[in-house]
């Protein structure tokens, strides 16, 4: 998927990649390192300078970014005495190793830009402002650790530390957030240009949550506003976040990650977000030669109108930013003599302090919508379910239940604890109606807990809290009971200080109700299993699938169950995903690999699952046929579940007679700012992907029409004409452009309203 995500990138607009290294993939096991496959850094590296960007390198080792642990190493939590990011002997010893490491790696393939490789700036650590007080003068210290680590490998580039406002020269401080433009107090040192290496596109999710969103005119308001203040450079937080894939991400993030960024987690553009940022990096791009050479000044016109031109006297180099900060009315400014409409918190970008070329809150570029489209349902599926073992089969090997995370060493999600208690009658509530409760304190993440091997109950905590308790009752019986709990996680945490000191699964366990009181289970002696059955022997592989009995699936399957089942690849080249309707959670595997952990009856506030469709990547299918194997933790039915096809086929635009022309309509030569078409004007442009034409008009209204893309319909007046003319110019195209020119769209009927613009509002559907 590489290429297809970095030429997309680079037809956005961008000339910059910016992207991590991942310790904890590079070396699962310490001493072992791996950069094969999806790992193979220097590979990627190249590929960016052969689209012809350049590369930003968070180095870390820390990372965060939703990921597992952070980036850091399991093993890393073993080493004797030591305490991450902190002036620590131990921590500081195999950070420096493994920088070291990449850094030679990387030098090696004459990556960095001294090189003549595309590597033109670095970044240590992570966001250490939020826990340095944490460590108080072992935190100060880290810090001037880490930089002069850094700096010391002399690599003839800049470094930078995000969110680090005591950053030590020559480092420099960077800025995180949506709008850096106005928050971010600025470099700590006059000779430091301003970076902003994360203007976050939406808000990562976890299991639980609604949607996130961000609209594609804050964003663009956010990096107009940066660089008409000085701004060196703006990095997208996520422009592609894509799949995490396997166990990958940290506690409780869903497998799709920054879906709402402008690439979508297929890598589909996600519009206008995509295009409306292609148009305002167009448009500072028009003003770049003044922005480098000319000399800046800010007028205040008021408390909502701002004015900053950028400018060289005695030249026509001329760029101007004007600015409406008020968020709900429009205004109109006078510049040098000439009336500029401002819609509501927007900025008008002028290359030549005359002519706007783009406004951050008007967007000309097209929308569109995403479509799941069935290609294979009701498949034919196979059951196989784990046994619920015992103390027999997991015999006792410590009196208090183990913490999780030490016990499992991020080798599985799943562990099997066990205990067993004998009763007598004279223990048992004598009423029937009366039962006994089994209580569990947990520090997280979640559990199944099973009486005699019936399912009893299950409870998990969440993001934001990960402990938790449960409460059941539970059916014993006179003589030895089996207590036994599937605990797991969902990812370890990532960011924080004192990561190496978190902890996970069952504290305390009682048995309440019983005759002869409350008894505590606790020290009760406890056997532990890492894993189950199914995933030591690989059952997701079509060897390993071999060694089990599988069953035809009938209905409602009981907890701790693994589904099979095959499906023929689809044809064309569309994204492929799983929808898993009437599934609870687990983890699914396509062809033996893992596509991450599902969770479907985690629903969020607004009564849906945080995430019901997961990504299947081409490169995972087969030429023909496919092995599917899903591990379900609840009681489910797999009947529902399908292969979809993943389009963003349904494109739309909506223009005003307000709206100004493309930026794209514009070029600069020689300081001067010149049109490249032989008439300026607004119009409607579509664009079909991948090379796909339009095969019909869904909707075509001139007048007031009302709604958005996918959801369009007529206003109070209304043009007959509109879907003909955009039939006439667009029907059999890849790409059309209609005018917005209203004699080609008579009114008939009701007038429209007398002071709003006209509108044009087309939706078609693209197909091969």
């Amino acid at each position: 998927m590489w290429p297809d995500i970095l030429d997309k990138a680079r037809h956005g607009g961008l000339n910059v990649i910016e992207t991590y290294i991942f310790w904890n993939a590079h070396e699962p096991v310490r001493g072992q390192r791996n950069f094969e496959g999806s790992n193979d850094v220097v590979k990627f590296l190249k590929l960016v300078q052969e689209k012809g960007m350049y590369v930003c390198l968070r180095v870390g080792p820390f990372i965060q970014a939703e990921w597992n642990h952070g980036g850091l190493p399991y093993w890393l939590r073993e080493v004797p005495d030591i305490v991450f990011r902190s002036d620590n002997e131990p921590f500081k010893k195999y950070m420096q190793e493994f920088v070291v490491f990449i850094i030679d790696k990387l030098k090696a393939e004459n990556l960095f830009a001294p090189q003549g490789g595309p590597i033109i700036m670095g970044q240590i650590e992570n966001e250490y402002n939020h826990v340095q007080r944490a460590f108080r003068e072992k935190g100060d210290s880290y810090v001037q650790w880490a930089a002069k680590l850094a700096v010391g490998l002399n690599l003839g580039i800049p470094w930078v530390m995000c969110k680090q406002t005591d950053a030590p020269d020559p480092v420099i401080n960077a800025c995180n957030g949506r709008h850096c433009g106005d928050t971010f107090a600025g470099p700590n040192k006059p000779n430091k240009p301003f970076i902003w290496t994360e203007n976050w596109t939406a808000q990562y999710r976890v299991f639980g949550d609604p949607p996130s969103q961000r609209s594609a005119e804050d964003i663009a308001y956010s990096v107009a506003r940066f660089f008409a203040k000085n701004g060196a450079m703006v990095n997208y937080y996520m422009y592609y976040g894509g799949t995490n894939f396997g166990r990958t991400t940290s506690a409780f993030t869903t497998t799709r990650y920054y879906d709402e960024a402008p690439l979508d987690e297929y890598g589909l553009q996600k519009e206008p977000k995509w295009s409306h940022l292609r148009d305002v990096h167009r448009a500072i791009n028009l003003c770049k030669k003044a922005l480098l050479e000319g000399k800046p000044t800010a007028q205040k016109l008021n408390e909502f109108h701002e004015v900053i031109v950028y400018e060289r006297q005695g030249s026509d180099l001329c760029a101007a930013f004007l600015t409406n900060n008020h968020t709900e009315n429009a205004g109109t400014i006078n510049f040098r003599g000439q009336e500029y409409y401002l819609p509501s918190r927007s900025i008008s970008i002028l290359p030549d302090c005359k002519t706007v070329v783009y406004n951050t809150q008007t967007i000309v570029s097209q929308h569109n919508s995403r479509n799941y489209n069935t290609a294979a349902s009701k498949l034919d599926w196979e059951v196989y379910s784990e046994a619920i073992p015992t103390t027999k089969e997991v015999p006792v090997d410590s009196e208090q239940p183990r913490e999780l995370y030490n016990l499992l060493k991020d080798a599985s999600d799943y562990a099997w604890y066990t205990t067993r208690i004998e009763l007598g009658p004279e223990d048992l509530p004598r009423k029937n109606s009366i039962l006994p409760v089994l209580r569990v304190v947990s520090n997280g993440h979640g559990m199944l807990a099973f009486c005699n091997g019936v399912f009893i109950g299950a409870a998990h905590g969440s993001h934001e809290e990960k402990g938790f308790g449960l409460q059941v009752s539970v059916n014993l019986t006179v003589g030895v009971n089996q207590i036994t709990f599937l605990c797991y996680t969902i990812g370890l945490p990532d960011s924080g200080a004192y990561m190496e000191h978190r902890f996970a699964g069952p504290t305390r366990i009682t048995l309440l109700g019983l005759n002869t009181g409350t008894i505590d289970l606790t020290d009760n002696g406890w056997g532990h299993q890492v894993s189950i059955q199914g995933e030591k022997q690989n059952i997701f592989t079509e060897e390993g699938a071999k060694k089990f009995q599988w069953k035809k699936a009938t209905g409602e399957g009981p907890p701790v169950t693994w589904y099979k089942a095959r499906f023929a690849t689809p044809e064309g080249r569309d994204p492929v995903a799983i929808r898993m309707t009437g599934m609870g959670k687990g983890q699914i595997w396509i062809n033996g690999k893992s596509i991450g952990r599902h969770w479907m009856s985690y629903l969020s506030p607004l009564r849906q699952p945080s995430q019901s469709e997961y990504h299947i990547p081409r490169a995972f299918l087969n030429k023909k046929d496919n092995l599917v194997v899903v591990l379900e933790e609840e009681k489910s039915n797999p009947e529902k579940v399908e292969i979809v096809l993943v389009d963003r086929d349904t494109i739309c635009s909506y223009i005003t007679d307000a709206h100004p022309p493309n930026v794209k309509q514009f070029a600069s030569k020689k300081m001067k700012l010149h049109a490249i078409v032989d008439d300026v004007k607004t119009e409607a442009g579509l664009k079909c992907p991948n090379f796909k034409k339009v095969t019909a008009v869904e909707f075509a209204s001139f007048g007031d029409p009302q709604g958005a893309c996918g959801s369009y319909d007529i206003g109070t007046c209304n043009s007959p004409a509109a879907k003909q003319v955009v039939e006439q110019h667009c029907m059999g195209k890849s790409n059309c452009t209609i005018p917005m020119d209203p004699s080609l769209f008579p009114i008939s009927g009701n007038p429209c309203p007398q002071g709003r613009p006209l509108a044009l509002a087309i939706q078609v559907k693209c197909s091969r």
